[in-house]
């Protein structure tokens, strides 16, 4: 399990805790709601609303259960007659939690990746066919480098430097080898692709020519199909 998943099991707990303190609050209470406990409930369902949109889709069962809750809730109506369906958010969290544990929400993240860069890769083959090569060359590097920086997340190697800026590919591409998630030859052809990707981004163009950008795009594709099937 990487960091980043700890994470985010780590803000379910939390907000399940929240969830629970403002149940007990909920049953005991047969009044209005204190100033205090209307900022708090505001603050978990906000939370609880934007992590849910950041892990789904909006069509999602997830994203869809907690806009019902959100559109049937009064944000100042918390009290014994109405606290039960917090439960429902509740429920979905715990949900959450256990796929995150068992790793099925990497595993829909990375189907809905794949259909990303499928999409891209196909475009890149429409523009080799139309004589394109310089803008396919971007395009097949960008999603190089994005499913560089997918596998670096999946192994615990920071994708930032210490200035907080993001890691191009030659430097994803050497932490990658060095702790040995692909083998050296794969190490020097991401490389030599790399390298293709900036000349066409910077309007090299005269550096590379279109069967280069079509072998670079046979490469792309079965490498990041490999990475995230």
């Amino acid at each position: 399990m990487n960091k980043q998943t700890n994470k985010l099991i780590q803000e379910t707990d939390k907000l399940l805790e929240m969830g629970g303190q403002l149940i007990e609050y909920g049953k005991t209470n047969s009044n209005g709601m204190t100033d205090e406990k209307v900022k708090e409930f505001t603050i978990w369902t906000t939370r609880t609303g934007e992590f849910i949109a950041k892990l789904y889709p909006k069509t999602s069962q997830y994203q869809l259960q907690y806009n019902m809750f959100r559109s049937n809730f009064q944000m100042n109506r918390l009290h014994s007659l109405s606290y039960k369906m917090l439960f429902e958010i509740i429920g979905t969290l715990e949900a959450i939690k256990y796929e995150l544990e068992n790793g099925l929400l990497d595993n829909l993240q990375k189907l809905l990746q794949a259909d990303i860069f499928a999409d891209f890769l196909e475009m890149s083959e429409h523009l080799l066919k139309e004589g394109y090569k310089d803008a396919a060359a971007v395009i097949i590097g960008s999603v190089l480098e994005d499913t560089l920086r997918k596998l670096a997340i999946d192994n615990s190697i920071a994708i930032v430097n210490d200035k907080g800026k993001s890691l191009t590919m030659e430097p994803l591409n050497v932490e990658l080898a060095r702790v040995e998630v692909y083998n050296p030859l794969v190490k020097k052809q991401i490389t030599s692709w790399a390298d293709l990707r900036n000349n066409a981004a910077h309007g090299h163009f005269d550096k590379y020519d279109i069967k280069q950008v079509v072998q670079m795009l046979n490469f792309v594709q079965t490498f990041a199909g490999d990475i995230l099937k």
